[in-house]
């Protein structure tokens, strides 16, 4: 719940290039530059949820000069969190402490209510494997369709009270926008792991918090950024594949 406010923003200016990989710059079939965007996420972490929402008014505003493409990825902010669920208040009251999470409550619920969301924190939190193997999954069927089973799934968690271990609630999230093979995957609780962890690997070993964002490879942003400092980064990683 709470992973990470606000964390360093790597820019670097285009006059001092960062030893970061480069990529190559890719042009979309519109003739508009793309902006690949690879997201390391929980899909426990309020603020990715706040990431994600930003990033999409970045998009929005920035549709008529850039396409975009947004890759999800796995990260676990508690890895050994009940698979079977604990109450979300009685969890982070023992992680942070009654104070803070009251605290922490009062500031989500307001920068929630800021999204035009309502922010619940009744229901269960838990392990969120069988999450990322869905999301996985998705992104073997079109990266809009993993975008979407990822909304889902925020919204279900973090608006509706819904327990993001829950199989049915996951059943229902593939079901929603589409995504073929969910049941099976699901009912097999090893099928997809090892994709996952691989997933982990490549994309998130080396951060320690989420959310974070990869922008064409190399232009990195972590945390709640607003959506100014992402069009900024687009506008700088299109200058850099000028």
């Amino acid at each position: 719940m709470l992973s990470r406010l606000l964390l360093s923003v790597r820019i670097p200016s285009p006059a001092k290039p960062s030893g970061l990989r480069c990529t190559r710059f890719m042009a979309s079939d519109t003739g508009k530059k793309l902006m690949q965007i690879d997201v390391s996420s929980d899909t426990v972490c309020p603020w990715c949820f706040v990431g994600k929402k930003n990033l999409e008014k970045a998009m929005e505003q920035s549709k008529a000069k850039f396409d975009f493409e947004v890759r999800w990825h796995p990260f676990f902010l508690n890895p050994d969190a009940p698979k079977e669920g604990i109450r979300k208040s009685d969890f982070y009251k023992m992680k942070f402490g009654p104070v803070q999470f009251e605290r922490a409550t009062s500031r989500m619920t307001e920068i929630f209510r800021g999204l035009g969301l309502e922010y619940d924190m009744s229901g269960l939190t838990g392990n969120t494997m069988d999450s990322h193997r869905l999301i996985t999954l998705a992104a073997h069927q079109g990266y809009d369709k993993q975008n979407a089973l990822v909304e889902e799934l925020f919204q279900s968690y973090f608006c509706q009270g819904k327990y993001i271990g829950d199989k049915q609630v996951l059943l229902d999230a593939a079901r929603k926008v589409g995504i073929e093979g969910a049941e099976e995957l699901l009912e097999d609780p090893s099928r997809g792991v090892d994709e996952v962890q691989e997933e982990l690997n490549k994309h998130s070993s080396g951060i320690s918090g989420v959310p974070h964002f990869v922008i064409n490879g190399k232009y990195q942003l972590s945390g709640g950024q607003p959506p100014s400092t992402f069009m900024r980064a687009f506008e700088m990683a299109a200058k850099d594949g000028a």
